[in-house]
């Protein structure tokens, strides 16, 4: 009689979700019931960045009240910002695996459906998928439209694997689309720390886009579900995100702080020497940008005889858009 040969069952994923909270005491419970929901999150981790709210408190009861949930505070109890509240979130994570999670967003059901297939794939470091929007404030609302329009879900165009995806969050790649969000990402814990890759603590914008970017060059990212949410991000008043408009005079600052952070980075990189151009004329035009009169011009004709290209549409378009 033949032997009926038994598959062995796949563990589940084992996730640490890292929050980051900052006066957020009324969103953080939704948070993080829609992340203990899961059997593959091993622990949820709060890190409470100095709030003047409530929050802490919502932390201590939460913690008291689900095994899965730890607290963490910076050593003076103060506040430091998004990404160094991230950064001590990944000291402290434990998981395999490293989900990522706004004290102001959720998760919904299929959050790690995807995941759980693409990962048996010992090759796959890394997956992202698609977010959803929920307005919380006619306000939010209001701004939000005016920056993005009609878009209500941010996610990219198409499949991508590896580089690929590298390539279009640099914008090399027009048919990739734009960008997919940290609340959409997970990956492997040992390729986070054997690359040593943390949030840039001086950007405080940005700090998220920042570390994509560099994670896609280090690490084989693919893409998961891009066609329906799996996380929603939670518009309100207090939303950073719509309160810079485009093109103004602080968006053109906070994206030159962001490309000259992925400039110093690539410097010492083995990429493609396009990428690397690519990277010093995006810094360059928002740098020109942030200039005024004929500070702007003279800036523009010294780039133009080193860096002819920067007179290219996809430049032009930022530092002359003000």
């Amino acid at each position: 009689m033949d032997k009926i040969k038994i598959k062995p069952v796949q563990p589940p994923l084992n996730i640490s979700v890292i929050i980051p909270v900052y006066n957020a005491s009324a969103f953080l419970k939704k948070a993080v019931e829609s992340a203990i929901q899961f059997e593959e999150v091993k622990e949820i981790i709060l890190v409470e960045d100095g709030s003047t709210d409530h929050s802490l408190e919502v932390c201590e009861i939460l913690e008291s009240e689900f095994g899965a949930v730890k607290l963490f505070q910076h050593p003076d109890k103060g506040n430091h910002g998004a990404g160094a509240t991230r950064n001590l979130g990944l000291e402290k994570a434990t998981g395999d695996f490293i989900a990522f999670l706004d004290a102001d967003d959720y998760y919904l059901p299929n959050r790690f459906e995807m995941e759980k297939e693409l990962f048996k794939n010992d090759s796959i470091e890394g997956v992202f998928g698609a977010i959803g929007t929920e307005f919380l404030s006619e306000k939010g609302k209001k701004e939000f439209k005016e920056k993005f329009k009609e878009i209500e879900l941010t996610t990219v165009k198409k499949t991508a694997e590896g580089k690929d995806v590298f390539y279009g969050l640099l914008g090399l790649d027009h048919s990739f689309g734009s960008f997919f969000s940290l609340i959409a990402l997970t990956v492997r814990t040992e390729s986070i720390r054997k690359n040593n890759l943390k949030f840039n603590e001086h950007l405080r914008v940005h700090q998220d886009s920042d570390f994509i970017i560099k994670l896609s060059y280090h690490c084989n990212l693919t893409s998961g579900n891009i066609t329906e949410a799996v996380s929603i991000r939670g518009v309100h008043d207090d939303n950073r995100i719509t309160k810079i408009k485009l093109y103004s005079e602080k968006y053109n600052q906070r994206q030159a702080l962001l490309w000259n952070s992925i400039f110093e980075w690539s410097r010492n990189k083995c990429m493609r020497e396009n990428f690397k151009e690519h990277i010093f004329l995006q810094k360059k035009s928002f740098e020109l940008a942030t200039k005024k009169g004929m500070r702007k011009y003279f800036g523009l004709a010294r780039t133009v005889f080193s860096h002819p290209k920067i007179l290219k549409t996809r430049y032009r378009f930022s530092y002359l858009n003000r």
